[in-house]
């Protein structure tokens, strides 16, 4: 594989996780790497004329480039919006590491970088045998932990960096996203997070609704250490 990988895992669902992994794509860009992205499993797919889509999945495309293959960049799509390994059994699939993996090689000839976003939270199985953590294992890559700044992140985000080293995954460090503008002490829970988190912060962004060059101008020097 000749392309350098990041998966990027979140507080909880919900957080961000695609919004900061495009940004993370367009970073790289910005530098001047060939970039894609990559959603290995996603649950909440939509019936197209194609088989199976999900917006995640296609605003990682959309901030790909060169662009990939839909079923390279989401080799598993399940239909209800529900945790992946009960969506895949109702679906009488059996979610593997294999094909993820050999997708994952597929991208990584065609790029410098791959920007691989988890599902949920880090502690969201797979199947009733994989946990995310046997994924990252598998792809030989580090972890960025997204943390969505509200109420309650100090405790999400201290216990998904320790589970993140104690399943012997590298934590290459954490970016926040202000997904509640009128969080109250913002500022006092990120120095919280920034002394306790034995990582670096890597960038600290404003959540908007649609990811911009602009915004990803913000993390270019969180991509350059990626």
């Amino acid at each position: 594989m000749t392309a350098r990988g990041v998966f990027v895992t979140g507080t909880d669902t919900g957080i961000g996780k695609t919004y900061v992994s495009a940004l993370l794509v367009r970073a790289h860009r910005a530098c001047g790497r060939r970039a894609i992205g990559m959603k290995p499993v996603a649950s909440g797919c939509r019936e197209t004329a194609v088989g199976l889509r999900n917006e995640d999945a296609e605003a990682l495309i959309a901030a790909s480039d060169p662009v990939p293959a839909y079923a390279a960049c989401n080799p598993y799509a399940l239909g209800p919006p529900i945790a992946p390994h009960i969506a895949a059994r109702e679906a009488g699939i059996a979610i593997a590491l294999d094909p993820i993996v050999s997708a994952y090689g597929t991208l990584a000839a065609m790029a410098d970088r791959v920007v691989v976003e988890g599902v949920g939270g880090w502690s969201v199985p797979l199947s009733d045998a994989l946990m995310q953590a046997d994924l990252v294992r598998a792809l030989d890559v580090p972890v960025v932990l997204i943390v969505g700044l509200r109420l309650g992140c100090i405790n999400h985000a201290l216990l998904s960096a320790r589970a993140i080293v104690a399943d012997g995954c590298a934590l290459a460090g954490w970016i926040a996203n202000r997904i509640d503008p009128d969080m109250a002490r913002a500022e006092e829970n990120l120095e919280t997070l920034r002394a306790r988190i034995d990582a670096p912060l890597l960038g600290v962004i404003a959540h908007a609704s649609t990811p911009s060059d602009d915004d990803a101008r913000a993390l270019v020097a969180a991509a350059r250490a990626l």
